[in-house]
């Protein structure tokens, strides 16, 4: 915020534009000098916040309907401006239909009394009629009449088929307070829209807006599927709150070094684990997730001995009685070119990828028939194929194609386990051999694998080619050890899903800055900082497919050509308030984001970032001695710098964290690089 000197300066200038304005129009007094007035307001108030400007004694004004649309992620089909915006008043009415649930109606309310509303009317929507005093928001199903109405009413658009988990928001300002509506096409559409409505919500006010949403992929989310320490309980907790933030409607326990899941697959979970995994179904269920339940026999099961069968149907109804409705078979990371009993071979013939695939849809086939059939509310089977990572055609996927029960969805990882990108046309044959649409076991930002070792993997979402939807039944991401870490890959995920003809990976990576800053502007540009110098992400081969810190590679880039050419004092300027921003990313994002389970997660990162960031500063402050011909202080600054760097690159990654440990890597090939050669520029 400017100061006081500042904004009083403001005011004088306009206040003599105005004036002079006047002067220069005859028959203008009567309506300069409110202008004059609204001037002065606006002049005195400053730049602080654009959105919303307060009068001297009375409640805050909307800014004008030409203001910028509002940012909201994931991004809308459809958002346009409609008005101005929504004063938030101390009292608000809530309208809400007998179908809206539970999470949605808290999710409205907190969102309320953070714009600044201190009492909110919850009503029946049956027996209350929609106004406009106060400022009255309506939910409920796009089906009810009264919705409808109020939603044009409203200056919305109702289309005439709302997809599921569609919705429809609109609303309009009018004196005393306005109106919102918020129609979901189901009950998930309803909670969609209040997510909506939150990031609609400032200070005393809402955008007024109408949207049209829904989205592309009816699967979205994430796959706890790699190898290494497991997420505990609360950050699992966390992550399905997340997903309902974000749109993401589905996520797979499936941890590979759980025991219970893989390796004693046919053992009961302990009443202890049982109960975190209870929880964590109600959990989902509040922020409208779908859990799945991935149990992977593969490793020891003999699929012609019918007590196996009844032990995966019987690890299968302990979920079912927890409330799981979702169930997958992981079939993936085992071998097809043996059996692990004698009585396969006799029913099955000599090991072969084609005779694998038989056995394989003969399980598939009785889990989805026998259990889930016969059982209400469940989903359609979901499986991961021994072959998941190409799309050649083999026998043994010929078999899957074949004789897979129909309902049943295949998971693939694209044309490699890594791949550095997924297109269309890849998926399109993807969706011919598997003969159904797949779903997408997408192994970004995973980091439980060589390449990464030592590494956050924070580029956005990125390379996954638009129209992908058009192939796929959805995408599920496969995170980090590090679970909070790991936001700021899925919020490209979730943006890409929802809306992938719209996607922008360099906005959804912003708008995750945004979210853990909490949209404090210092912390989100520290954290920006932070995710380019941790921007490298690996294939299982030796070229990544996103670069290492591109940004601080560009500002080097621009460094050493102003040097080449003479200008030394111009290249230290321009790049100095670069490297202390390095230098105190650290500290911001320590004091700054509100998110401890990312704080923790970071610490080894954030920790050798100091150090690095503080050598980069003396890198720069030895080449400014330099420059003033003092080269002892030059010396030694390069030699601190040297020092410094040593005991960042000592820093190891958390043990027991990460499969696997490695030393923590920060910038590496670029921040390194500049460190190591400042002592040779001259």
């Amino acid at each position: 915020m400017a100061d006081g000197s500042q904004r009083r300066h403001r005011w004088w200038a306009a206040f003599v534009a105005v004036v002079l304005v006047e002067g220069s129009m005859p028959g203008t007094r009567r309506t300069i000098w409110p202008l004059i007035a609204g001037v002065a307001v606006l002049g005195l108030l400053g730049p602080s916040d654009p959105a919303v400007a307060r009068t001297a004694d009375g409640p805050p004004t909307a800014p004008s309907s030409s203001a910028a649309l509002p940012s909201v992620t994931p991004q809308p089909q459809q958002l346009r401006r409609n008005g101005t915006d929504l004063v938030v008043s101390s009292r608000v009415r809530a309208l809400l239909a007998s179908e809206v649930d539970q999470p949605t109606r808290e999710l409205l309310v907190l969102s309320l009394r953070a714009a600044g509303a201190k009492q909110v009317d919850v009503l029946d929507l049956d027996e209350a009629s929609p106004s406009e005093r106060p400022l009255t928001v309506v939910v409920g199903p796009a089906d009810d009449p009264k919705v409808t109405k109020a939603l044009r009413a409203a200056g919305g658009e109702m289309p005439a088929e709302l997809p599921a988990e569609g919705y429809a928001v609109a609303g309009r300002a009018a004196p005393g307070g306005g109106s919102i509506v918020l129609a979901g096409a189901d009950s998930d559409g309803t909670y969609y829209a209040a997510q909506t409505l939150r990031q609609l919500a400032g200070r005393q006010r809402i955008a007024a807006v109408s949207v049209v949403d829904y989205p592309s992929m009816p699967l979205r989310g994430a796959i706890e599927g790699f190898y290494g320490s497991p997420w505990t309980h609360a950050e699992r907790m966390d992550q399905l709150a997340f997903y309902g933030d974000v749109k993401l409607n589905s996520y797979i326990y499936a941890p590979k070094d759980d025991p219970y899941h893989r390796e004693k697959w046919r053992e009961p979970y302990p009443a202890d684990k049982l109960a975190q995994l209870g929880e964590l179904v109600r959990q989902a269920t509040a922020h409208h997730v779908r859990f799945t339940f991935a149990v992977s026999p593969g490793v020891s099961i003999c699929y012609s001995d019918p007590a196996d069968l009844q032990a995966l149907e019987a690890k299968l109804r302990s979920m079912y009685d927890l409330g799981v409705r979702s169930f997958s078979v992981p079939l993936d990371d085992i071998s097809y070119t043996r059996w692990n009993c004698e009585s396969d071979r006799a029913a099955y013939g000599a090991p072969s990828a084609a005779a694998a695939a038989q056995a394989q849809v003969d399980l598939l086939n009785a889990v989805q028939r026998d259990f889930l059939d016969a059982r209400e509310g469940t989903k359609p089977l979901q499986m991961v194929p021994t072959e998941y990572g190409d799309v050649a055609e083999t026998a043994y996927k010929r078999t899957i194609r074949t004789q897979l029960d129909a309902r049943i969805e295949v998971m693939w990882t694209g044309t490699d386990v890594v791949p550095p990108k997924i297109t269309v046309e890849d998926a399109s044959k993807a969706a011919a051999v598997w003969g159904r649409k797949v779903f997408v076991w997408d192994n970004y930002p995973v980091n439980d694998y060589g390449q990464a070792a030592g590494r956050l993997l924070l580029a956005p979402y990125a390379e996954r080619e638009p129209g992908l939807h058009t192939q796929l039944s959805g995408i599920v991401l496969n995170p980090m050890n590090q679970a909070a870490a790991s936001k700021v890959a899925l919020f490209g995920g979730a943006d890409f899903t929802w809306n992938d003809l719209a996607y922008d990976p360099a906005r959804a990576w912003r708008a995750a800055a945004s979210y853990l800053a909490k949209g404090d502007p210092r912390t989100e540009r520290a954290l920006l900082a932070f995710f380019d110098l941790e921007h490298l992400a690996p294939t299982f081969g030796t070229h990544p497919w996103q670069p290492q810190a591109p940004e601080l590679a560009r500002r080097l880039g621009e460094f050493r050509a102003a040097w080449a050419a003479g200008d030394k004092e111009a290249a230290l300027r321009e790049f100095r308030s670069y490297a202390r921003l390095l230098a105190e990313t650290p500290a911001q994002i320590w004091t700054g984001v509100q998110d401890a389970g990312f704080v923790a997660d970071c610490g080894p990162w954030l920790d050798a970032l100091t150090l690095w960031g503080d050598a980069l500063v003396r890198s720069v402050d030895g080449l400014q001695a330099r420059l003033d011909e003092d080269e002892r202080r030059a010396t030694r600054l390069f030699e601190e710098a040297a020092e410094l760097a040593t005991r960042a690159a000592a820093i190891e990654t958390i043990p027991g964290e990460t499969r696997p440990h490695g030393k923590v890597r920060v910038g590496d090939g670029v921040l390194d690089v500049f460190v190591a050669e400042a002592p040779a520029l001259r």
